[in-house]
């Protein structure tokens, strides 16, 4: 067997954006030993990317907000399939988040009052969202990342999990390796803590970064545990759309909170067409209307661009496939137009909005404070993941935490822009917390070096192939538009089936991988790693939207397009089958207590 080098904590924390950052810190105060190993270098998470801002009830703009505003938005933009206990722990809770992040030191905007400042943002009720221009996700990670290297946690960067490892039921550890060197590492633990993020490297275009290649929820998936939700991908409805070199780069929807609107080739705004009855007494009939909102008129109601993110993309998808969109395949979004109100507007676009007219100006040559953008439907994020505990975010296998993108449970078949960023600093910090308390119950114990030497064989076999072995990266990107064409913003079931198919075969294909070179600096060993986890996750999402034959949420069927009332009150679960075969169930989502009920009639 390849030797390795042992490592033991009593808490592990896999991934260090802002929930395994967040975990790590609460962890660490609880005076365990933690360890935290993430895919790339620390402090360039995708959390990074991030920019509007965290959602949390602050109230410090619009005086009616409450945390029981913020529940009944996140339900209403979940299609009512999250889990209400979530819902209300986040809702509750991110507030403190906040106020917390901000004495670790980050500089959010500020009112005239010196309050922490909060903008508006698609399917919440209120300005609800703490920013720091749009960069906040960059300064998430900036503080929590200053605040952690002090509380004694051991970082390995440029690490891969390969593997998590069990003893009678429960994780007791991971197994991967370095990724520069290709050296193995054994890392062993009382609990473990998955803060892994995405899926979006599964699909051709993505806002998602290298990383996202669904390591957490194929981790999970191996070791027993349930995945749910895995049908809803969300599909922001900005992505750049040129020039193709940075198709699918996020825009964020701050550009719209701001008063950003989207137009059709015959500059028509389009999103007054279709309004959602369930929103339709939120939502404002006339663009005058929706700019005083942008503005903060409490009396009028938001604008129709300010819809949740499935429905804005569909209205954009459904321009471009009837010939209306723009020259490059998207639709316009135009933040200049705001100097027909604001004669200060391009100096009040740079500042509110510094990264979106760097990106555009540096990527596209394109002045935003003069020109519209175009745009198109990307990737996004995955509201599927690892079942949890909504109190201890511990999964169905015991000692296995999650926490953030990996983990789900609160944005039911939608999430609201902004939920993602508090959900990181909420469920990361109970996620930390209760880890270090199961760690003291379970000590760290010897590990089986049965399970060590079947994950080091696995890593090693595609170097030990004969030459007529394929790359790994053909069969990515055949994965890739296997996803983007069939598994996409509009589903059929002919097509998911096809893609289950298709998916089968590049699995066969992919246990014939052959790597060349050695273990270190070898990006095609990496790819190769990667194939497992990408083609797991397609096929849950795959399997799931063919069981979920109704449209809700970010879950849109040509073949089924109204919704199921009995589809309505049901959760696809996804495990692994004593046979080694996917299996979906289909399982009643929890009842709501009377009082939350309440909450969400009240606020209607």
């Amino acid at each position: 067997m390849a030797e390795y080098e042992s490592h033991e904590y009593d808490v592990l924390v896999i991934g260090a954006g802002g929930a395994g950052l967040s975990a790590a810190i609460e962890a660490s105060a609880a005076g365990v030993s933690v360890g935290v190993v993430c895919k790339s270098l620390l402090g360039k998470a995708h959390t990074v990317m991030a920019e509007g801002g965290i959602a949390a009830s602050l109230a410090t703009v619009d005086d009616r907000d409450s945390w029981k505003v913020h529940f009944a938005d996140t339900m209403r933009g979940g299609q009512y399939l999250n889990n209400w206990r979530m819902a209300e722990l986040h809702a509750k809770e991110a507030p403190d988040r906040v106020r917390e992040l901000e004495a670790y030191g980050a500089l959010f905007d500020r009112t005239a009052e010196g309050r922490i400042l909060q903008r508006n943002f698609g399917g919440h009720k209120y300005p609800r969202l703490a920013h720091v221009g749009d960069r906040t996700g960059l300064e998430m990670i900036r503080t929590l990342q200053d605040h952690g290297i002090h509380q004694g946690m051991q970082v390995y960067m440029e690490h891969t999990v390969l593997s998590l490892l069990k003893r009678e039921g429960r994780v007791v550890g991971a197994f991967g390796y370095e990724r520069e060197r290709g050296r193995f590492h054994l890392w062993q633990a009382g609990a473990v803590v998955l803060a892994t993020g995405g899926i979006g490297k599964a699909f051709r275009i993505t806002s998602n970064s290298w990383e996202y290649s669904g390591d957490g929820h194929a981790l999970a998936y191996h070791a027993g545990a349930d995945l749910i939700g895995m049908e809803f991908v969300q599909f922001h409805p900005t992505g750049m759309v040129w020039p193709p070199s940075v198709r699918g780069i996020l825009v964020t929807e701050g550009v719209r909170g701001e008063g950003g609107i989207l137009m059709n080739k015959d500059r028509r705004r389009f999103m007054f067409d279709d309004i959602p009855d369930l929103y339709k007494n939120q939502t404002a009939d006339n663009p005058e209307e929706g700019w005083r909102y942008t503005q903060g008129d409490k009396e009028a109601r938001r604008p129709p661009e300010l819809l949740t993110r499935d429905h804005v993309a569909r209205c954009i998808m459904r321009e471009i496939r009837q010939g209306r969109g723009s020259p490059h395949g998207g639709v316009f979004l135009d933040i200049a137009w705001i100097r027909e109100k604001l004669p200060n507007a391009a100096e009040h676009i740079r500042k509110k909005l510094p990264s979106m007219y760097h990106q555009f100006m540096e990527l596209a040559g394109i002045d935003i404070t003069q020109e519209a953008m175009e745009v198109g439907p990307t990737t996004h994020y995955v509201m599927g993941g690892i079942r949890v505990d909504a109190d201890t975010q511990m999964s169905t296998v015991p000692g296995l935490f999650a926490a953030g993108e990996c983990a789900s449970g609160l944005h039911g078949a939608n999430r609201l822009g902004g939920n993602s960023l508090s959900d990181l600093l909420v469920f990361g910090k109970r996620a930390g917390h209760y880890a270090a308390v199961r760690s003291q119950e379970f000590p760290v114990g010897p590990s089986d070096s049965g399970q060590l030497e079947k994950v080091i064989q696995e890593a090693l076999a595609p170097f030990e192939r004969e030459s007529d072995g394929e790359g790994a990266y053909q069969i990515q990107h055949e994965l890739q538009d296997c996803m983007q064409d069939r598994v996409g913003i509009v589903r059929r079931q002919e097509e998911m089936e096809q893609a289950v198919k298709t998916i089968q075969e590049l699995r066969q294909r992919a246990s014939r991988v052959r790597v060349t070179g050695n273990r270190e600096y070898n990006p095609g060993w990496h790819t190769a790693m990667d194939l497992d986890s990408l083609l797991t996750v397609s096929e849950a999402v795959a399997r799931a939207g063919i069981e979920r034959k109704e449209s809700r949420g970010a879950h849109f069927r040509a073949d089924c397009p109204d919704k199921d009332e009995a589809m309505g009150k049901v959760t696809m679960v996804v495990r692994k089958g004593t046979d080694s075969t996917m299996q979906i169930e289909q399982q009643a989502v929890p009842a709501m207590p009377d009082e939350l009920q309440q909450i969400i009639k009240e606020m209607q």
